[in-house]
């Protein structure tokens, strides 16, 4: 039998009863999956693809990374968003729902300015409404992924997470594939002020879901907790508390380098696409909808493989295909544009790196105190999204210095760092280690139970 930890994925019990997926609950959080799958494409991805069309050099696309910043930072205004309720609105719609909607107000607008800025005579102006949308876009994973832990049961999250997933990859469908489609016929403008109406759903979403705090009523309880410790310290301090300074530390380096790889080369694939001589409809077809449907096949791989072999061996399996999977864009750059070829190269990748998101978000599931859960969990996800702004912002440069077929040999080899990491913690850190003690309570799954 597998040590405690090293079984499943969170909350994840089996339950072969398909009608669990057509609860009122679980429909609204693959509705709130899509409202957050929608905007990150349309400020990184796509817009990569609009910049490269209009004449800009592949270093300032690179650079363009840095609008992401948002998304490492947003633990910052975590906590606010976790405890201080809005006036009016949240007696209304209650805490979760309301920073929803007002997030999602914001947001809309963001992406309708971004479609209305000229990269091309005012790329400033450009990157600025591209942070914004990030910025909205990063705050609004903060709520929906609070609000996905606190309405459903414990025996639902395994659920929960499928939904969500689903509903985020139709997102970045509509944002990826259905924006360049709709580039092809319109405007940029247009198309994204399309974007910025599909927001529209999410909003539905907010008004009419239910309300954690009337489930739960010990939410309602932890939220009443005021002062600046409860609100900010106390989220960061249990995690430091619970593994001790250099374990924590240890653990957010993991979480830095995990994804990099995939992270250095994804910032240039669009711009590489288009050098390649690929059209928008041929990335849309390949790239957004046949790469989403690779992408969803590995997170269900993954989650099998989690289940079988447990949460650290999944890591690093997966891990190493996911590294390797970046060597198919080194040969497609000899290939130049063949289509077929580019459906291998993006199956290979795609699928591979859905098997390593899926044991990743295992991972940083059992790292998480759900008395703290939109802070904590934005935590670590900030440190995941460091390698795809800041740390990858200079792949563009490097592209130039090196050519394509190198840059994917390097994208490959700053993989690396990460599992070794990975092999150092599996030997000194089991699992059961980095979540012990971890006071966990409501929804959340303690791991002798994974």
């Amino acid at each position: 039998m597998s040590n405690p930890g090293e079984r499943g994925v969170p909350g994840a019990k089996q339950n072969s009863n398909l009608s669990l997926y057509f609860q009122p609950r679980l429909i609204f959080v693959f509705v709130m999956g899509f409202a957050s799958g929608l905007p990150l494409a349309l400020s990184s991805a796509t817009l990569f693809f609009w910049l490269a069309e209009t004449g800009v050099t592949l270093t300032a696309i690179g650079l363009f990374a840095l609008v992401g910043t948002p998304y490492n930072f947003k633990f910052f205004w975590a906590p606010f968003i976790d405890r201080v309720p809005i006036p009016v609105l949240t007696r209304i719609l209650g805490r979760r729902r309301s920073w929803m909607l007002v997030i999602q107000i914001g947001l809309m607008l963001a992406i309708a300015a971004l479609g209305l800025s000229k990269p091309e005579t005012a790329p400033l102006l450009t990157a600025v409404c591209a942070l914004a949308v990030a910025f909205f876009s990063a705050s609004q994973d903060i709520v929906i992924d609070a609000y996905r832990i606190e309405i459903l049961d414990k025996d639902e999250q395994g659920a929960g997470a499928a939904m969500t997933q689903a509903g985020y990859r139709l997102g970045a469908i509509m944002a990826g594939a259905g924006a360049l489609f709709l580039a092809d016929q319109f405007d940029w403008s247009l198309v994204y002020l399309l974007m910025a109406a599909l927001v529209i759903v999410g909003m539905l979403a907010a008004i009419f879901a239910p309300d954690p705090e009337r489930r739960n009523p010990e939410l309602t309880k932890a939220y009443s907790e005021k002062g600046f410790r409860s609100i900010v310290v106390d989220p960061f301090v249990e995690f430091f508390q619970r593994n001790g300074s250099t374990t924590a530390l240890i653990i957010l380096a993991f979480i830095l380098l995990y994804k990099f790889g995939d992270a250095y080369a994804g910032v240039m694939a669009y711009p590489f696409y288009y050098e390649m001589g690929f059209t928008k409809s041929e990335v849309a077809t390949v790239s957004k909808i046949f790469g989403v449907i690779a992408t969803v096949v590995g997170v269900f791989l993954g989650g099998l493989i989690v289940k079988r072999y447990g949460i650290m061996k999944s890591l690093l399996g997966c891990g190493v295909l996911q590294m390797l999977s970046n060597l198919m864009y080194a040969a497609q750059s000899l290939a130049g544009h063949d289509v077929q070829f580019l459906f291998f190269t993006i199956g290979i990748e795609n699928i591979s790196g859905g098997m390593g998101s899926s044991a990743f978000v295992a991972y940083l599931s059992v790292l998480c105190n759900t008395s703290y859960t939109g802070t904590q969990f934005a935590l670590f996800t900030s440190f995941m999204a460091f390698g795809r702004t800041f740390l990858s912002a200079s792949s563009g440069w490097m592209v130039e210095l090196t050519g394509w077929f190198s840059f994917f040999l390097i994208s490959t080899i700053v993989a690396l760092p990460g599992l070794l990491l990975l092999l150092w913690m599996m030997r000194k850190l089991p699992i059961e280690i980095q979540t012990s003690n971890s006071g966990m309570t409501g929804n959340q799954t303690k791991v002798s139970e994974i």
